[in-house]
């Protein structure tokens, strides 16, 4: 029995790295947009800076316990493409945002992770020093989860999901999943547990999603109206009540000028029965008395 567990462990622990990786690789569109455009516009650097100092921890929490080869592979590349994602970060951020996200990198990166590791070192031993590494990984997990939240206020104060990327909250979602069945497996609390939230979170960030996309979707369908629609103009009939055909303004310009050209006698008009055509000559029609409009 313990065989079969460790099998399905393993297998979800494989899934788990195959899905993680492609969750690090999700913010790829995201970074690219901002190589385009050379600005980091609304785009936030929490998220990233969370997601690396988690990772250092992973691996710090890897080397203290056996049988974590899955949870170093994942959390090594995790370290790397995240410091190439805040490296980007920090080049084409401005420069007030600059000094904020490397006073934050900093302190995550450098001060919280060194007094960890030496605190840890100093005051646990054996399996202790483990439980308690394993405890802060837990924490700063959970924090992982919650980082996106700030880009979930946004959308919701804004109203659109410019700045939220979906496929992060898919993909995270689909991690929650897998590693919460590995930590479940393996009898890791400490991975088990944050999944959890993770999952919950990642299904929320989905839903809003799906109901800010199709809001801000119906605000631009009503901002920009097709021109032939803006253009045309409905004449009713008050009498009968019924619409007689749609005129375009440039139609109406031209009855108008029609209709001044024919009240000042300058051209002649020929009326013809049930809207056919007439086939009166032009030599007829000049001979055909011209209308006069009544003096008040």
């Amino acid at each position: 029995m313990a065989a079969i567990s460790g099998h399905w462990a393993f297998a979800f622990g494989v899934l788990g790295n195959i899905v993680s990786f492609i969750v690090f690789l999700s913010s790829l569109p995201t970074f690219y947009k901002i190589y385009k455009k050379k600005s980091t516009e609304g785009y936030q650097s929490i998220p990233y800076m969370v997601a690396l100092f988690s990772s250092m921890l992973w691996i710090y929490y890897a080397f203290l316990k056996t049988n974590t080869t899955l949870i170093i592979t994942i959390n090594s590349f995790g370290c790397f493409i995240e410091t190439i994602y805040v490296g980007l970060y920090l080049f084409y951020a401005p420069k007030k945002v600059r000094v904020q996200t490397v006073k934050m990198l900093v302190l995550f990166v450098v001060a919280d992770f060194g007094v960890i590791v030496l605190v840890t070192q100093f005051l646990f031993k054996g399996a202790a020093r483990g439980q308690a590494v394993g405890w802060i990984c837990l924490v700063f997990s959970l924090c992982v989860f919650v980082a996106p939240l700030g880009i979930v206020r946004q959308v919701i104060k804004t109203k659109s999901v410019k700045y939220m990327p979906l496929l992060l909250s898919v993909f995270l979602t689909l991690s929650a999943v897998m590693w919460f069945f590995y930590g479940l497996l393996v009898k890791d609390i400490n991975i088990a547990i944050p999944n959890i939230l993770g999952f919950i979170l990642g299904i929320f960030q989905m839903v809003l999603y799906i109901i800010y996309n199709k809001k801000e979707k119906a605000i631009l369908k009503e901002q920009k109206l097709p021109e032939k629609i803006q253009n045309h103009v409905i004449i009713v009939d008050e009498n009968n009540n019924q619409k007689l055909p749609e005129l375009t303004e440039e139609q109406i310009i031209d009855i108008v000028k029609l209709g001044s050209l024919i009240s000042s006698g300058k051209i002649h008009v020929a009326s013809c029965l049930h809207n056919s055509i007439c086939g009166v000559e032009a030599a007829k029609v000049e001979n055909m008395p011209k209308l006069q409009t009544a003096e008040p």
